[in-house]
């Protein structure tokens, strides 16, 4: 029987302990349980609110030109691998 590359099993360290035993125990059982925090609704909302103003107000805002160069220049990142 071959034997697998386990990588998918463990999971990836960051290069940087916590900085408290309580924060790292918080940290493990949201990775164990696959949960997180609530949000604020509140918050959400308002966060919403100026994302959905943010990208039309700019693009508004840009030329045609400029908004061409930086589709050319995302499209080049993009395929660039």
């Amino acid at each position: 029987m071959p034997v697998r590359h386990l990588s998918w099993y463990m999971p990836k360290r960051s290069s940087k302990p916590p900085r408290d035993e309580n924060v790292a125990a918080f940290e493990a059982m949201n990775r164990l349980t696959n949960s997180e925090p609530p949000k604020n609704p509140a918050a959400v909302a308002l966060g919403r609110l100026g994302g959905k103003k943010g990208g039309p107000a700019r693009a508004k805002s840009l030329s045609k030109r400029r908004r061409s160069q930086i589709a050319r220049k995302a499209a080049r990142k993009r395929w660039a691998s």
